[in-house]
């Protein structure tokens, strides 16, 4: 059965102080295999100052499903074939997947990133291959608009789908 809603999903700004220790946890080898692989600690140290020094071009979040830190999921500033929009992508650590986390988890960064009201569009690039993360995008409302092919991390070309969700009344 599927949840419209969760309650007890809720974001929280990205943590200073927790942030690493997140971090380290989203970056098993299960968990990165459709990004390229596990990163190594520097290349988490600065993914962590980048997260908190988004600005006004995104915002990276820590999700909770009961008070419990369950992932991370954020929006920020990208070009997409010529038009600037919002990225988003997550990461729900293994214990909470399969409970409708991740898709309560988009849902709210859709509320964000509408909220925000700096581009129109708020796109999802999951591998072709990552069957769960297609599925929150089409339980969350994204319309696929096709596959295409992205460098993620740099110097790693891979299929991806396309997905939008309009954030706009156009």
């Amino acid at each position: 059965m599927e949840r419209s809603e969760q309650p007890n999903i809720h974001l929280h700004p990205w943590p200073e102080d927790e942030g690493p220790a997140l971090l380290a946890r989203l970056n098993a080898p299960e968990m990165t295999e459709h990004l390229g692989g596990p990163e190594t600690p520097e290349k988490l140290a600065d993914r962590h100052r980048r997260y908190l020094r988004l600005d006004d071009k995104g915002q990276m979040f820590r999700i909770t499903l009961d008070g419990v830190t369950a992932g991370s999921i954020g929006y920020w500033e990208t070009t997409w074939q010529g038009e600037t929009v919002w990225e988003t992508g997550w990461g729900v650590l293994p214990e909470f997947q399969g409970h409708g986390v991740a898709v309560g988890a988009a849902r709210l960064i859709i509320t964000e990133a509408r909220a925000a009201a700096r581009h129109p569009h708020l796109h999802a690039f999951p591998a072709t291959e990552h069957g769960a993360s297609n599925a929150v995008c089409r339980k969350a409302g994204f319309t696929l608009r096709g596959e295409a092919t992205i460098e993620y991390p740099k110097g790693n070309w891979h299929p991806c789908h396309d997905w939008r969700y309009t954030l706009t009344g156009e």
